[in-house]
């Protein structure tokens, strides 16, 4: 369960560093269009911080980690949002800087959406098979 605490309090971090980064630079490059960096604060804070607490609470009642699924989960999640939030962060960061749109961003942030939907599909698989009837 202190694992969960850490991830948690990780993407919390990390959701208030990239709303910083967000306001900060794109004020520091007088930039005031829509970019990719405006909605790096609240995914990382509702898919990361939020989505973790509310495993740690199942967690608490269903002891999900003892499922087999649970390490597949787990990994594949984070590996996907952390590829998606990476991707988000890249072109956000190109487009305040002027850089036109590359294919590759979007191959890769597909991945990661990817990589997150199948970490969801071990979630519930997970919690499904952890609630007893």
């Amino acid at each position: 369960m202190k694992k969960l605490v850490r991830v948690s309090m990780v993407y919390m971090i990390l959701g208030l560093v990239f709303g910083v980064y967000y306001r900060e630079f794109t004020k520091l490059n007088n930039f005031t269009g829509n970019t990719q960096l405006s909605v790096m604060h609240t995914h990382t804070l509702i898919l990361g911080m939020f989505f973790f607490l509310i495993v740690l609470l199942l967690e608490k009642n269903f002891q999900l980690s003892t499922h087999k699924n649970y390490k597949k989960f787990y990994i594949t999640y984070n590996i996907g949002l952390g590829v998606t939030l990476l991707m988000l962060l890249v072109h956000g960061t190109m487009t305040v800087l002027g850089y036109a749109d590359h294919a590759a961003i979007s191959g890769i942030a597909g991945l990661g959406h990817i990589m997150l939907a199948v970490g969801l599909g071990y979630f519930f698989n997970v919690l499904h098979g952890s609630i007893k009837e």
